[in-house]
């Protein structure tokens, strides 16, 4: 999913970067560029920076369970 669309990046983007050894959110913003443009991301970008250093999935990668009428 893209994250930041100002600087085209993903979930994976940000994820490979915290694998890669990325300590903190303002390392991820100078290698990245993510959420230094519109903003609008910032949110997103650490909810998904946080999940990947902590190992768990960010709530909007949860699935939803969808019940269709029969």
């Amino acid at each position: 999913m893209i994250v930041c669309v100002c600087r085209r990046v993903s979930d994976r983007d940000i994820e490979r970067h915290v694998r890669g050894g990325c300590a903190s959110f303002d390392d991820l913003q100078m290698d990245t560029g993510v959420a230094t443009c519109c903003g609008n991301c910032n949110d997103c970008a650490r909810d998904v920076f946080d999940s990947a250093r902590n190992g768990t999935a960010p709530a909007h990668y949860l699935p939803i369970r969808i019940q269709l009428a029969a």
